[in-house]
């Protein structure tokens, strides 16, 4: 019995040794990877995308929050040509600048889709948390399109909804 015990407790140390696991991206994306140079000569058409996302939202009163993982997808609706994005920030409710994605230029192929993460225990954007998106295009392409779907389940509960980015 006392083996037992002495079992017990030297599993109980090691386990609650464990170091706790950081908040990140569910399969990140290598931006630097992505990263192209762009010419003056290209003469690109640049723009900007605003995309409102949800990294918590109440529940009951505004003293009960349920977090959200947030799915941002940045598709190039272009069958043709690739486009660049410049940059992507992320906003907090008040405003403030939580990260920056990249500082190169990237580029999506026609069609292609690629996607930011926010984990549901990363809750620095709070309930208005957002995105801005700067891009650019060759002339008469259509524009990139930006949408987010955020989800949270727990039991037999589940909640989730999207929103779609708007040209600045």
């Amino acid at each position: 019995m006392k083996r037992i015990l002495i079992i017990f407790i030297c599993c109980q140390v090691f386990f609650s040794c464990e170091k706790p696991k950081e908040t990140t991206n569910i399969n990140p994306i290598n931006w630097k990877n992505r990263a192209v140079k762009l010419k003056e000569s290209d003469s690109l058409k640049t723009g900007q995308s605003y995309l409102s996302v949800y990294s918590e939202i109440y529940s009951i009163t505004e003293h009960r929050t349920i977090n959200l993982t947030v799915t941002v997808s940045l598709r190039n609706v272009s069958t043709t040509h690739e486009i660049y994005l410049l940059k992507a920030n992320y906003y907090n409710t008040k405003g403030d600048l939580i990260r920056t994605y990249f500082n190169d230029p990237i580029s999506l192929k026609p069609l292609e889709t690629i996607e930011i993460i926010i984990d549901e225990k990363d809750t620095h954007g709070g309930s208005g948390a957002n995105f801005v998106f700067d891009w650019a295009l060759k002339h008469n392409e259509h524009e990139p399109l930006f949408e987010a779907v955020m989800i949270s389940t727990s039991g037999q509960q589940g909640i989730s909804f999207t929103t779609q980015g708007v040209k600045l």
